[in-house]
């Protein structure tokens, strides 16, 4: 039974509108534009993973680029060994899907404190970036995708239809699909939220304790929570190797997990749409600093983060919704004052 609010179904109607738009815009912008705003999709989709396991389950998760890195191999090995990309995007999913369970079972069953299933997941990333970086010698291969260690897999095939080998999808047409699948997994978050699973994440975020001793299973839907935040990441990173057709160790590396943070936080954690917005923002501004040649990005970020931690520690939309609330209030007083005689 899923329970929605009126706000819930504003956003489903947001997402109808969006999918929309998304199907329209090729039509409006240039080749180049699109490319860009296609990394956009595919790292807010990678933010979302983050939003739902870490705003709304709970757990400080600095191991999303761990599945966003599995996702990307894991497609670009199927890819490249089987003739139709559709197994190839399956396996993008089911393969983070599955290490996030084991990894996540290990650490919920056993017991784990949540400080060190952040040190577990970071340490984790940073296992796999070491393993990969080494896999450059010609045994280092899985069927017909070899590796390549530092130097990545290039040339990765891209999307085709589904069952259609023979159509692969333009530039524009994974733009479609990258946009779809954000908005897609977005809804089937809000849908999950609004359910009695949903509810029961949230309880358990608020105070894990009464929720175990009101019954529920805080292990299991931890693990829950962890393994479909696996789930989404593998999908952005199957979309992100498809984007550029190249995947390399880099995005194990400690500033890509580092980044997933400051999109929640700056965004706001515990809500869905403000890491979205927060990790486009920040993009936007890192490529376009990019471009300056003469301000460095990272410590930009870095400042950026200072200042949300410090001035705004809820995040961006959190503090403009609170801010919305005061002011409605304020003028249904003003309104309420005037028409007292």
């Amino acid at each position: 039974m899923i329970a929605l609010s009126k706000t819930d179904y504003g956003a489903l109607a947001a997402c109808a509108v969006a999918a929309v738009v998304i199907a329209l815009l090729p039509q409006w912008i240039n080749l180049f534009s699109l490319l860009s705003l296609t990394v956009y999709l595919v790292m807010a989709l990678l933010a979302l993973s983050l939003a739902f396991i870490w705003g709304f389950g709970g757990i400080l998760c600095f191991g999303q680029a761990a599945f966003f890195g599995l996702g990307a191999y894991a497609y670009a090995v199927g890819a490249i060994n089987l003739a139709d990309s559709s197994w190839a995007v399956l396996l993008a999913v089911a393969v983070p899907a599955l290490f996030a369970a084991l990894l996540g079972y290990f650490m919920f069953y056993g017991g784990i404190s949540d400080v060190y299933v952040g040190v577990i997941t970071l340490a984790v990333t940073l296992i796999l970036f070491n393993l990969l970086n080494a896999s450059s010698g010609s045994e280092y291969r899985i069927g017909e995708a070899a590796l390549g260690g530092f130097n990545g897999i290039p040339a990765i095939p891209t999307l085709n239809v589904p069952l259609l080998p023979d159509m692969i999808l333009s530039p524009e047409a994974l733009f479609i699909v990258a946009g779809l699948c954000l908005v897609a997994v977005y809804a089937g978050l809000r849908l999950t939220l609004g359910s009695r699973f949903g509810k029961t994440v949230i309880a358990i975020r608020e105070n894990e304790q009464r929720a175990a001793l009101l019954g529920y299973d805080v292990r299991l839907h931890k693990l829950l929570v962890f393994s479909i935040g696996g789930a989404i990441a593998g999908l952005a990173g199957c979309l992100y190797a498809n984007w550029g057709a190249f995947i390399s160790p880099g995005v194990f590396g400690l500033a890509q997990s580092a980044q997933i943070i400051i999109w929640v936080i700056v965004g706001g954690r515990g809500t869905l749409l403000g890491p979205i917005l927060g990790c486009i923002a920040l993009q936007w501004l890192v490529n376009h600093l990019g471009t300056q040649g003469f301000i460095d990005s990272g410590l930009v970020m870095g400042l950026v983060l200072m200042a949300f931690v410090m001035l705004l520690p809820k995040g961006f939309l959190p503090a403009l919704q609170a801010l919305t609330r005061r002011m409605t209030k304020r003028s249904k007083a003003e309104l309420q004052k005037e028409g007292t005689p």
